[in-house]
Order: structure tokens, then sequence, then C-alpha cells
């Protein structure tokens, strides 16, 4: 009897196993999500649940099955806990490609480990993470987990697809909040409403989405997010550490952010003193504030410390003026305090900071901002100030954080402001060069570089931080040609809202000319910075953006040797078009060869149906830089 028993008992075991890994079985997933896939997101739910303004908690699990190494990333899962929020349930599993459970995570497998980002002095935030290994594709691995929240500031999004290369055979979100809360969401590219019930006190709103197929990759399309259905969340009423507030408007969420700032500004006598020292004698507002910008540089270093609220929070100027040291935020209020005490109105304003930040969401208030900084409005103009920065010229933003909307906090609120806008004509590259070619086809070459606005970012860098092997390695990759050599280099600075940087070299160039016979063949665009390398798309979907524009200037005069004269001559071209503005020309004039260069990018947004006129621009560029001047010499 008792065999009889375990025999069923295994049989059932069995059939039950069998009937889950059809669930996981790579070999169920439809052919359409297959086509373009890196990576299958089998399953994924996540139940939000509002407990009050000060409290929730968040379950979620994730699925997927990975099918080539291009997606072996999506085994690795690290989830962060600290002050704010702790860990209540975690697991992993993996599966084969026919669904059935190869591993099991213990709690002892999971690395638990303190938050260091390499540039943090102080952090109070843990992680915990592991990462599957497996090279036998396909193979599935499931992660869930539940947290706890103590603060609302903010909530997750909702983005069952997080990249190209992604397909979703089934995502679902639940969010439940009590039947008063005003639940705040906002659909992108996602139109279904959502399924809502009312259960004990309680309002349910579900939403779920079925069988995306993979989105292919195409260079230089917008932000993912703004292409792939998803949904924001975001608080009403919130609580963190004891501080109340609203975010139902940008007013609200600025009025919240500045009980975190209020009264953090109070300087120490003697730093009072020796504002009043630097300043009192300016008549000009504008030079008061270069003039503290200054002191800030030289006396303060940026260091990030984020403990506690502490990653919200300022900490005081008098302690900036203790330590010589804070973060962005610190420094920014630090910055504000020395302008008050001298007279000047400064604002706080909170920002993303980096190149190529995601699209800024105006119409639906939550925080956007990675990195603190401050402006001065004046009568006629608005002065920006990076705080974190020892080397910047006041009033310049450059990639890091220009060109963006962001939000300004003072004690009536917040509000969207616009930081500066850098142009084609303002991100200039201007190159002079007075060469020497010798019979063997070599070159000595003066070189006058001049760079301005965005174009100044890279070679600032290393005039300031960069060590001479990093400095070296740029020299010996600035141009595209072939071996040369650097015989002396030298930078001169012009601090300015638009700065410019000037860079004088001296450089030895072998085989620059190839010589056959009597004739003499030389690529004068050799020099300019190479166009860009697109492939043709007959099918692309989205827009192609160029976030930066430009204008690069090449002015290259060429002595040659003795005796020769014009076989070929390349005709002259110019370009117009809505990408940008191309001029070429080439003559012999005497003993010089004298080339001319404009090449104007412009920033934008394109619609797919011009990407292959913007191929065909990039092409033609690229071709005539590549036209070679023939010479021969003259019969004695």
């Amino acid at each position: 009897m008792m065999q009889k028993i375990r025999c069923l008992f295994f049989l059932f075991f069995i059939a039950l196993q069998t009937s889950f890994a059809q669930v996981y079985n790579a070999f169920v997933i439809p052919d359409s999500l297959r086509k373009n896939a890196s990576v299958v997101k089998r399953h994924e739910e996540y139940v939000l649940t509002i407990q009050s303004p000060a409290k929730y908690k968040i379950y979620e699990k994730k699925v997927y099955t990975i099918l080539n190494t291009n997606a072996d990333r999506y085994a690795h899962y690290r989830t962060y806990y600290g002050r704010f929020n702790s860990i209540s349930t975690l697991s992993g599993k993996m599966y084969n490609r026919l669904g059935l459970e190869t591993r099991h995570l213990k709690k002892s497998d999971w690395q638990d480990q303190s938050v260091f980002d390499g540039f943090s002095l102080l952090r109070d935030d843990r992680y915990k993470e592991y990462e599957f290994h497996n090279s036998d594709y396909p193979y599935t691995v499931e992660f869930e987990e539940e947290d706890e929240y103590n603060a609302t500031q903010g909530f997750f999004t909702w983005m069952p697809q997080r990249e190209p290369g992604m397909s979703v055979q089934y995502s679902k979100v639940t969010v439940i909040a009590p039947s008063g809360y005003k639940l705040r969401y906002k659909p992108v590219n996602f139109n279904t409403e959502p399924l809502i019930t009312d259960k004990g006190g309680s309002k349910i709103y579900t939403w779920e989405i079925k069988n995306l197929p993979a989105v292919k990759y195409e260079k230089g399309a917008p932000p993912f997010r703004e292409i792939t259905p998803h949904i924001l969340f975001a608080p009403s009423e919130f609580e963190v550490s004891g501080y109340k507030g609203d975010m139902s408007t940008w007013e609200g969420y600025g009025k919240f952010m500045y009980q975190l700032i209020k009264g953090r500004d109070v300087l120490p006598d003697v730093i009072k003193k020796q504002v009043h020292e630097l300043t009192d004698t300016i008549s000009n507002p504008r030079e008061k504030i270069n003039v503290l910008y200054d002191y800030l540089q030289k006396n303060t270093r940026y260091i990030s410390i984020q403990l506690g609220i502490g990653g919200w929070q300022p900490f005081e100027a008098a302690y900036v003026a203790e330590k010589k040291y804070g973060d962005c935020k610190a420094l920014s209020n630090y910055m504000i305090a020395l302008l008050k005490e001298a007279g000047i109105t400064g604002k706080y304003i909170e920002i993303y900071a980096g190149k190529n930040p995601p699209t800024f969401i105006e119409d639906f208030t939550f925080s956007q901002a990675n990195h603190v900084i401050c402006c001065v409005p004046l009568a006629k103009d608005t002065v920006w100030l990076e705080c974190t920065s020892q080397t910047k010229a006041p009033g310049y933003m450059g990639n890091f954080t220009g060109n963006r909307k962001a939000v300004l906090i003072d004690e009536s609120g917040g509000r969207v402001v616009h930081t500066p806008v850098y142009t084609a004509a303002d991100n200039r590259h201007i190159r002079k060069i007075v060469a020497e070619l010798d019979a063997e086809g070599t070159v000595l070459a003066s070189i006058q570089n001049t760079y301005a606005g965005l174009q100044q970012d890279e070679v600032h860098h290393l005039m300031h931080d960069a060590s001479p092997d990093e400095r070296q390695k740029y020299l010996n990759q600035m141009f595209n040609l072939p071996t040369y050599e650097v015989l002396k280099s030298s930078y001169k600075e012009q601090k300015a809202v638009i700065p410019i940087v000037q860079e004088n070299l001296q450089i030895r160039l072998s085989n620059f000319a190839s010589i056959t016979g009597k004739r003499l063949f030389i690529t004068p665009g050799l020099f300019a910075s190479p166009a860009e390398k697109l492939s043709p798309d007959t099918v692309r979907r989205y827009d192609y953006v160029i976030h930066e524009a430009y204008t690069d200037i090449d002015t290259v005069e060429i002595k040659i040797p003795a005796g020769y004269v014009a076989e070929s001559m390349p005709k002259p071209v110019s370009m117009q078009t809505a990408f940008g503005k191309y001029e070429y020309a080439v003559q012999l004039a005497g003993d010089k060869l004298v080339y001319y260069r404009l090449m104007v990018q412009y920033n934008g947004r394109f619609p797919a149906a011009q990407y292959n006129d913007l191929v065909k621009f990039y092409e033609q560029v690229s071709k005539t830089d590549r036209t070679k001047v023939v010479l021969v010499k003259q019969e004695q």
C-alpha cells in the first residue's frame, strides 16, 4: 500500500513538474516574440500597496528567458535597501531550456554589501545581488522580491519593455490604495484604461500588457522611454522623515523641497567677513558673482555624501565652511549663502545631469533630478553656476547640465526653467594649419586649434584633470592620420559664458603625400574631423535625433616642393541641407596648396523618412574629404 502511495506521489510530482515546466519552456515562445530579441520577458508582476502618505510596500516578480550572450546581464540581479526601505522577501531561480528548475538560491547565496559608487565619501545604502551563470542557451531566470518603504517621495515606473532587443510575453501592474487616496499616474504610449475595483476600503487599479514584440535597435533613435509603452506613478500627499508635502503640482513639490533647504544658509562670521572684503568695492553684480564663484572653487571641493535624508537635504553652509567640501546640494546651498551675504539672490536648481538626459516631463510632477546647481537671475540675464567644478567658467553649463529643463526651488514653491542652449555658432572648432611638405612626402605643420563652447569640453578636461599619459593619448589620436609625432603642445584658456581654449601644436607627419614618379598625391582633407558613418536603412521606424550642433572650420596652407603644377584639382563643393552645411575648396597658389573646409551640423529631430538623405549627406562629406589633389613636376 505504501509503495503504491509513493508511486502515485512520484507520478504526481513528475506531472506537476512537467506541467509547470511548460510555463517556462523556451520552445513554446512564439516566433513573433523571438524576432529581433535577445531576451524575452516571460512574466512580470508588480503590486504597489500604498498604506499611508508615509508608507508603502511593493512586490515584484520578473522572469526572463535569455536567448543569447547579449542578454546575460538579465541573469544578474541587484536590489538596494537602506534607511527608508527594507527587503522582506528575496528569491531567485534558474530553469533550463525545457523549463525545468536547475537552481534555487538560498539566503546565503545572496551577496550583501555596502554601496560604494567610487566618489561618495559616505553612504548608508546597502545592496544584495546574485548573478546566475549559464552558457547553455536559451535559459530562464526568475527573481521575486517584496520591499517595505517608510518614505514616499517617489514610486516606480512600470515599463515592461526596457530596451531594444527585449520582447514581452506578459506584464501586469496592480496598485492598491486607500479609497480616499489621490493616485497620480501618467500613461505614455499606452491607451488602455485600468481595471478599477473597490474592496474593503481600498481602490485597486490593474493594467496588463501581452505579446509585445522586440524593437530593433536604430542608431540615433529617440530615448527608448519615448517609444515603448509605460506608466509613470507618483504620490500626491507624501512624507519623508517627518517632512510632509504634496507633489500634485510643481509649486507643491517645490514647497516641500524648500522645507529641506530653509535656514541652512547661515555662514560663520569669518566667512561673512571674507565675502565683504571680496565684494564690497564691486558695484557690478556679475563681477561679484564671478569673484564669489572663484572663491568657492578655490576653497571647496566636491565629495558625495549620501546619508539618510542627506540624499535630498543639503548640509548646512557652516558645515561646508568648516570642512571645505560638500556634495552638489551642499556646495550649491553654500554658493547661495555666499551670494546672499553679498546682497545677491541665488536660486536652488534641481536638474538631471549627464550627456543626453531623459526628456523632462513637465505635465506630470515627480522628482526627475540627480543633481543640484544654482542660478542667479539678473535684470537682463541669468547666470548659471555648476558648483561642483573647480575649473569651469562661471555661467557655463556644457553638456553636463546645459540645454535641458530643470526645477527652480524657492520659498514660493517650484517652477520649471530651462538652462542655456548652445548653438552651432557657440560650439566652434577653428583649425588653422601652416605646413611645409618636403620631397619625401613628410609634412612639418604648425597647428592652431581654437575650441569654443561644447567643443572645448574635452580639451578643458585634458588641461585640468587628465594625467600626462591621458593627454599624450589624446594628442596621438586627435587626427585621422597615419603615424605622426607631436613635437610641441601648449594651451591657453579664456573663461567666459562661452569659454574658449586655444591649442597650439607642432607635428611631423611622414607619408602625408605619396610620390609616384613625377606625380605628387595629396589628400588635404586628412586633417579634418571625420564625418559620421551611417548605414542606409529602408525600413527605419523612428526619428533620428542629433543632440549637439557645431561648426568646424579648417584652413590649411601647405608649401610644396618647387617645380610642381596642378594636374588634377577637385572642384569646389557646397551643400546646404536640413541636417547641416558643408563647403570645400582647394587651389594651388604658386608653391602653396590652400584648402578650406566648413562643416556645420544642426541639432534637431529628423523624421525617419529623411534618414537616408542624412546618410547621403554624410557619405558625400566623407567622400569629398578623401578627395586627392594630383600635382605633377614640370620638366626642366
